[in-house]
Formats: C-alpha cells, structure tokens, sequence
C-alpha cells in the first residue's frame, strides 16, 4: 500500500515494492508543493487518465499504475478499482498530473491547502491556482500511512 507523506515542502509519494515493479519505475514520486497548481476530488478516476500508456501496468477498471505520455509530457497515474481519487495538476517537475486513488481524499485536500486563502488576503480572496498555503507545523510528515490500495 502506497503511503502519501505530506511536507511542509512537498508531497511524498511512497510506493510499495509491488506497485514499483508494476509501475517499472525504481523510485518513489516527489513533488514540490509549489508545482501543485490545484486539486480536484473525483468518483471516478478512470476518466481523468489521459494520454498513452508509456511505462508501467493497465488492467482497465481494475488498476493502472506507471506514467501515461500527453502532450504536455507524462502524468503518474496510481488508480485502483472504483475508488475515490484526487487528482493533481502540477505546474513543473517530472510530471504534469498525477491521479492517486486514495480513501482519504478530502484529508489529503485539506492538508495540501491547494487553492487557500493567504492569512494576508483581504477576506473572501482566495490565493491563486498556483499557490499552495504552509502550515506551521515543523517540516516532518504530518499525514502519514496514507493506503491507496484495497481492503
């Protein structure tokens, strides 16, 4: 089960062995949290998939893990069954989106704070796309054991 580790300074993707070798990538995915440009909830993640399967595993409506090819570059795709997702857009790094099933979404959104306002807007301004609002919490993880796998 893939763990989502949410920093200060980036979201951590960390990925099981299994999924490493489904996806055929070595490496867990980090992204910097000011690439995050927003953040959208979906029941059906099967839809936000896009491009062409350059690199990893697909059994349609089952799971697709690995990096899907567009034209803006690649997109890490973690979907698994029906489940809810959260999906991504970044605006820089090794990818455009990333689509992540995920049991906590709405968890995942609010610690991510994509699209907050700014403590220093006037009320009822939101931050722009590409604004991602700080805790105060130290840099340490602060959403740790995220499962996006199955029961």
């Amino acid at each position: 089960m893939a763990n989502l580790r949410v920093h200060n300074d980036r979201l951590e993707v960390h990925l099981t062995p299994a999924e490493k070798s489904l996806a055929l990538r070595s490496a867990d995915v980090i992204v910097q949290r000011d690439d995050i440009r927003s953040a959208t909830i979906t029941d059906d993640p099967w839809i936000w998939i896009r491009g062409i399967r350059r690199r990893g595993t697909e059994v349609p409506l089952v799971i697709a893990v690995g990096v899907w090819k567009t034209h803006n570059g690649g997109d890490f795709v973690l979907v698994k069954g029906k489940r809810q997702a959260v999906v991504l857009e970044l605006s820089g790094g090794e990818f455009g989106r990333l689509v992540l099933s995920t049991n906590r979404a709405a968890e995942l959104i609010d610690k991510l704070k994509v699209g907050a306002p700014n403590d220093d807007d006037p009320p009822g301004v939101a931050s722009g796309p590409d604004t991602a609002q700080r805790g105060s919490a130290p840099d340490a993880e602060t959403f740790a054991q995220e499962e996006t796998s199955g029961d």
